[in-house]
């Protein structure tokens, strides 16, 4: 069956002269054929995600017109007068994959707004809005490495794809034949027929001016702030900078390697803002600027990662950390300002620190929990919205340092980010903070919350064998300690049950069904797995609990290597 898929391939993918010389150069390796060949690339509520290259478990123009054939076939059973946007950003072929998706809606009779350029993801999330389509497609891989790409689809909500449209589509693909029967036309031709159309500037600044809107120290004179700042050769650098520039942040240094768009990523090979690889370039830099800040945004622009400066040295914050930063900042500023709506809002993810609820509790604000994954927080926008209220969602972020202010998009926004974390180090610079000590004051008051996310990957066929086995000894294998350390409670997401260890006592988890498992210890640490959904990873979120750094250290030092162990790595 798999040599039969290859040799069909050998025989039809030939437009992309890149896949003709890689079937032919994996002719005699038959394990590379069987990875290539073994499965099709899964489509789901993230839409496709996979290594760049030829077969059916591979991106490429085939695999993308598949499932653009799915997604078109979904639109116009929804739309009399369907319309779509689409994105893309700097990745390899990522402009050539969000052409050929935008030359099949039109063969399929929608109507296509495209950017003309790379944008971030959450510019995405806003066209599909602001232009009012019915879906839209963002090309990009968001932090993985560069041998990757990926393939985002969205609902008229500006949310990633909802689960049942996710699987109409992927029933439409199960059924298409990938090579003639997926409809096509000529990019070009489509454009002068205006059955494609690029999306305007007005579009771009209506964006930008949402962004502003969020501010919440407008009267704030940030001249003085200085700050480096690299795209990582992605998508951002445009935005970024220009939002920058209309809060009056002019003493702004880019990376000058890693400004300019680059799929390969030469300077930054996992050009992920949540690691100190990614940040080296700026870091030296910094030696000689000596910013106030440091920022570094992915590839797509909806994730960002700040360094600052503490005891002349910079010290990387993580997704937590600069969430209950930002949250504790708007909402202290909101509240002195009289500007915070009654019955406020905010969101997180299961995953994200339990501090947020400490602080959340202290100015008597609901704080929401959702499951792993940013569409659950543009959900609840959406909810709001539909009574009319969304002006009392307030702040939602990840651990994963993505972050969103208004509900002007529905994904993680680094745009927003980053301006609202300019602004609030502006704010602590001229109150005589730095952000390390506004971190601690929140600390201080609340108790220290010290997390980390560890990621083990497991490729291939035997990869995800090995993290379905995980899951299910996890699940199935009754633990009242883990070395040495007292559960009080395992939460399971896939059987939407909390159990009490000590009592035996079960309490209904009221959220969707996902393979996540969470053990809480009795000092409010915890430990909580879960299969990555866009990459061959299982990860294990820890939040260690003390009274200071020393304690949480230790304590998140215990946590790993307990953790370590019984995923049996």
């Amino acid at each position: 069956m798999i040599k039969e898929k290859y040799l069909l391939w050998c025989n039809k993918a030939t437009e992309d002269k890149d896949l003709v010389e890689e079937l032919r150069a994996m002719h005699e390796n038959e394990e590379q054929i069987s990875e290539a060949f073994y499965k099709d690339l899964e489509f789901g509520t993230g839409g496709l995600r996979g290594v760049i290259g030829a077969g059916t478990n591979r991106m490429n123009i085939y695999t993308v017109g598949k499932a653009t054939q799915g997604l078109a076939e979904y639109v116009l059973s929804q739309s009399k007068e369907p319309k779509v946007a689409i994105a893309y950003d700097s990745r390899i072929k990522s402009d050539v994959f969000a052409k050929r998706a935008a030359s099949i809606l039109a063969a399929n009779g929608i109507k296509v707004y495209i950017y003309s350029e790379l944008m971030p993801t959450p510019m995405l999330s806003f066209a599909v809005r602001e232009l009012k389509c019915d879906a839209g497609i963002v090309i990009t891989a968001s932090h993985n490495p560069a041998k990757y790409n990926g393939y985002k689809a969205y609902g008229p909500d500006g949310c990633q794809l909802c689960l049942e449209a996710a699987e109409y589509v992927l029933s439409i693909m199960n059924k298409v034949d990938i090579f003639d029967e997926v409809k096509n036309t000529d990019f070009d031709k489509a454009i002068n027929d205006g059955k494609i159309e690029y999306i305007s500037d007005k579009v771009i600044e209506a964006y930008l001016s949402k962004v502003e809107e969020q501010r919440v120290s407008e009267e704030l004179d940030l001249s003085e702030l200085k700050v480096i700042y690299t795209p990582l050769h992605g998508s951002g650098n445009k935005p970024v900078r220009a939002i920058l520039s209309k809060m009056g942040i002019d003493n702004v240094t880019v990376v000058p390697e890693q400004e300019l768009p680059d799929g390969n990523f030469p300077t930054a090979p996992y050009p992920n803002p949540e690691i100190r690889q990614a940040f080296e370039r700026a870091l030296k830099l910094a030696d000689e600027i000596k910013p106030d800040l440091l920022l570094a945004t992915d590839p797509d622009c909806d994730r960002v990662g700040i360094a600052a400066p503490v005891d002349g040295d910079y010290r990387l914050f993580t997704g937590n950390e600069v969430g209950a930063l930002l949250l504790h900042y708007i909402l202290t500023r909101r509240t002195e300002k009289n500007t915070l709506p009654k019955d406020a809002v905010a969101v997180k993810t299961i995953v994200t620190t339990e501090l947020t609820r400490k602080i959340a509790e202290d100015f008597g604000i609901t704080l929401i929990d959702v499951l792993t994954g940013f569409k659950f927080i543009g959900e609840q926008i959406a909810i709001l919205e539909e009574k009319g209220e969304e002006n009392r969602y307030i702040f939602g972020f990840e651990e994963s340092y993505g972050y969103l202010a208004g509900s002007y998009v529905r994904d993680k926004d680094a745009v927003v980010a980053s301006m609202l974390i300019c602004e609030m180090a502006a704010y602590y610079k001229s109150i005589g903070k730095t952000l390390y000590e506004a971190l601690h004051d929140i600390y201080n008051k609340y108790g220290c919350y010290i997390c980390s996310q560890i990621s083990f990957t497991c490729e291939g066929q035997s990869g995800m064998q090995r993290i379905s086995d995980i899951m299910k000894d996890l699940r199935y294998t009754d633990r009242k300690d883990i070395s040495g350390m007292t559960v009080a409670k395992i939460s399971d997401y896939e059987t939407s049950f909390i159990s009490d260890v000590a009592t035996g006592e079960k309490k209904k988890i009221t959220l969707p069904k996902s393979n996540v498992i969470g053990f809480e210890f009795t000092d409010g640490s915890s430990i909580i797995v879960r299969p990555s959904g866009t990459e061959p990873k299982i990860k294990m979120y820890l939040s260690a609990v003390g009274k200071d750094d020393k304690s949480a250290g230790e304590k998140l030092k215990e946590l790993e290597a307990a953790g370590t162990k019984l995923l049996g790595f």
